[in-house]
């Protein structure tokens, strides 16, 4: 319990210091004041403007709660993966969900981007996701189809198959329109600028399905471990299973990943962390890869607005510059182990 409660106080305390800090807007300590002040019988004078509430509701809120749900959604996913294919170095864009996303993006800013106008939904967020969940579907195909049976060795090699020829298609379309390579470079790097409450929104319920689906499985990545061979002779379905948490998995990672872009290292490292720090039993390690995930990234994204205010840091350059030396401290500190 002390560690679900260290998660839930780290998780609070980076959306108020989210909230509270940004290149414009009230003073960082009169947000909080004014958050008290918003609640049910509290009332005092924060001295907080109308305006300056607005920057704090309407602009850093929806940015920080997104970021917290697409730190969880990668850290949670990326902890299932990792013991669903018993092997510490995967992420969730292991089975080309990543390069689906950016395919999908790309031929969204390219072929749709003169009909974006006239499209109830904005194309880029849904054809991200679309060619995301598309790409694990053909990993998971070819996996079986050449293989006989989908274990874990051969979707890892279906999934670098896939992820080849759809960056190759993604660079092929990319060098024919050159016109738009700034912009789908700057997808591909992961922002949060612009997020809104519809964001929030739309990637919600599938975050929440996907990470209770993938709670519910906690014993069943614990089995895993010993083997798939050792988890069949003890009663598991171990083909069914792994495509449930592939599947739940999948559907959060492309949702995040289609309003957010590609974040790399939290769906790595976070679990890694949580390991060193609680154990390895999964029954621990889903729930404070989701938390920790999720404070892990709000703070992560607070350099990349005030670095180079007014223009701001790709949040996908700040977890590289935080994961990489991070996960090589890892590696020198102990064994990574699922």
């Amino acid at each position: 319990m002390v560690w679900y409660g260290a998660g839930l106080a780290f998780v609070l305390g980076a959306v108020l210091i989210g909230a509270s800090i940004g290149p414009a807007g009230p003073a960082w300590w009169r947000v909080p004041l004014e958050l008290a002040n918003r609640l049910p019988l509290v009332g005092f004078d924060s001295g907080v403007s109308e305006a300056e509430w607005n920057i704090v509701w309407k602009i850093r809120m929806p940015r920080v709660l997104l970021g917290g749900l697409v730190g969880g959604m990668l850290s949670v996913a990326g902890a299932s993966y990792q013991g669903v294919f018993r092997n510490p170095l995967v992420d969730p864009y292991l089975l080309g969900s990543a390069a689906g996303a950016g395919l999908g993006a790309t031929l969204a800013l390219t072929i749709g981007r003169d009909l974006t106008t006239s499209w109830p939904i904005d194309p880029v967020p849904t054809a991200a996701f679309v060619v995301a969940v598309l790409a694990v579907g053909v990993t998971y195909a070819v996996g079986g189809a050449f293989a006989g049976s989908r274990s874990g060795v051969t979707l890892v090699l279906a999934g670098v198959a896939v992820v080849s020829f759809t960056t190759a298609i993604q660079t092929f379309v990319l060098q024919r329109n050159l016109d738009v390579v700034r912009e789908v470079f700057q997808w591909i790097l992961g922002r949060l600028s612009g997020a809104t409450w519809a964001d929030v929104v739309l990637v919600l319920p599938y975050v929440v399905v996907s990470c209770v689906v993938l709670m519910l499985h906690r014993r069943h990545l614990d089995v895993f471990r010993v083997g798939d061979d050792e988890a069949a002779t003890l009663g598991m379905s171990v083909s069914r299973v792994r495509l449930v948490i592939v599947v739940a998995a999948t559907l959060g990672t492309a949702a995040v990943v289609s309003v957010s872009g590609l974040i790399g290292f939290v769906g790595l490292v976070v679990p890694h962390a949580v390991r060193l720090m609680a154990g390895a039993g999964y029954r621990r390690l889903l729930p404070l890869s989701m938390m920790f995930g999720a404070g892990f990234l709000i703070l992560a994204d607070i350099p990349g607005r005030m670095l180079t205010s007014p223009a701001e840091t790709p949040i996908g350059v700040v977890t590289a510059f935080v994961g990489a030396p991070f996960f090589i401290y890892l590696l020198r500190a102990r064994p990574v182990a699922t």
